[in-house]
């Protein structure tokens, strides 16, 4: 099982997986928007997502769970 976390305060602009897809490592899950910059947040390993954490819109933080991948 693998988690996805964020690695900085952001706003989620686009999820591009939805729970129950499989995904392959280095696929992008979710595209995060900070200053202005588009930081795609690549799976790390391969698998299919269980859980999705985030919705677009949303502020995360840093550390903050996006996905599960098992």
């Amino acid at each position: 099982m693998a988690e996805v976390r964020a690695e900085m305060v952001a706003n989620v602009w686009k999820v591009l997986v939805s729970e129950g897809e499989q995904v392959e490592d280095g696929d992008t899950l979710v595209i995060l928007e900070s200053m202005k910059m588009e930081i795609p947040v690549l799976a790390e390993d391969s698998g299919t997502v269980v859980s999705l954490k985030v919705a677009e819109g949303d502020v995360i933080q840093e550390g903050d769970l996006i996905a599960v991948i098992e």
